[in-house]
């Protein structure tokens, strides 16, 4: 059994990780955090019958586990991640702490310093349908965004393929209110929320914009601007985004849909719809799918609709997918999806 620790146990990604991970016929968790629960158990926390001991970051030993997956906010996971990689475990971080590969547009975005710049370099991509190979060799992942994940697998054949005719790219993108994490704020209070539907951050503001950005230049070959409006819909899970793209005028539907398909083959967790099919949240929620949908608006202009599970998908189910490549496990392990 591959022995692992969960840091940051006691928020959503974490809970979500240690459902998954319970479940996994490779792994043994020994060890769980949470700062402002130390000393309770999981069960104190959330209802759930998982009489697992909480322990603060501080007294965690990275020493006895084989790997680290760090569920904690952006700023805290780069200590814990170095400690744990001097320690000799492998490092999922679910963070932003290691998404930026430039320590300055990190402080730019995040006004942090990044303490561990010297792992900016060790640390992959953890998009496994674009990046396998280099996940398997790591022993430092970056776990994407929520957002970056949907809006990167919808563009990603067509950035390959090198057939956005002009720019910018247009995601307009919609997610649960577990995206805003567990720690209380108004936005995301019941009467703030409930039968309401508000953008946040639009324009150049959200912090994933950066991530996104880069992305997009190491596949396009080139900086390109990207126009990201997320809004919050009155969910607990799920995110659906709208990319809008300009593609050759020439290219039929059927065309446009093979590439996708050719471009998926043998990812076990990207299914792409047959034409005149649409994506919604309710084909990706509670699995580790991102679900895809394709429509020619008119000649050159294709609408892509990505749905993901935003703490599945989009967080914790991503970071045991790229767990089981880093250990040469099956990709699916512990993730299979009805």
């Amino acid at each position: 059994m591959i022995r692992v620790g969960i840091y940051g146990a006691a928020g959503y990604t974490g809970l979500e990780l240690m459902r998954i991970l319970r479940g996994h016929p490779a792994v043994s968790i020994e060890l769980a955090t949470a700062q402002s629960h130390a000393g309770a158990r999981l069960s104190d926390v959330f209802p759930v019958p998982w009489d697992v001991r909480l322990v603060a970051e501080t007294d965690a030993d990275p020493g006895v586990v084989d790997a680290v997956f760090c569920c904690l906010p952006a700023g805290a996971a780069m200590a814990q991640a170095a400690r744990a990689r001097a320690a000799g475990a492998k490092v999922i971080d679910l963070s932003a702490d290691f998404r930026l590969r430039d320590p300055a547009a990190y402080r730019q975005w995040y006004g942090l310093e990044h303490n561990a710049p010297h792992l900016l370099s060790q640390a992959v991509y953890g998009l496994p349908e674009v990046h396998a190979a280099e996940i398997r060799g790591a022993g430092l992942v970056a776990n994407p965004g929520c957002y970056p994940t949907s809006v990167l697998l919808g563009l990603y054949p067509l950035l390959k393929a090198g057939l956005i005719e002009h720019w910018p790219i247009i995601a307009d993108c919609k997610s649960g209110v577990s995206g805003a994490g567990r720690t209380p704020n108004l936005k995301t209070h019941f009467v703030e929320a409930n039968e309401n539907l508000s953008p946040y951050n639009i324009g150049r503001s959200h912090r994933h914009l950066p991530e996104m950005e880069q992305e997009i230049e190491r596949l396009g070959g080139a900086a390109r601007p990207l126009i990201f409006a997320p809004h919050l819909v009155p969910v607990s899970r799920g995110m659906l985004s709208t990319l809008y793209v300009a593609v050759p005028d020439t290219f039929a539907p059927a065309t446009l849909h093979k590439l996708f398909a050719e471009t998926y083959c043998g990812a076990p967790f990207v299914w792409v719809l047959p034409e005149g099919q649409l994506a919604s949240m309710a084909h990706a929620v509670r699995t580790n799918r991102c679900v895809l949908s394709l429509t020619l608006a008119g000649p050159g202009q294709l609408i892509v609709c990505s749905a993901i599970d935003n703490l599945v998908k989009g967080a914790a189910g991503q970071a045991v997918q790229n767990f089981n490549l880093m250990f040469g496990l099956d990709e699916s392990a512990g993730l299979v999806t009805p």
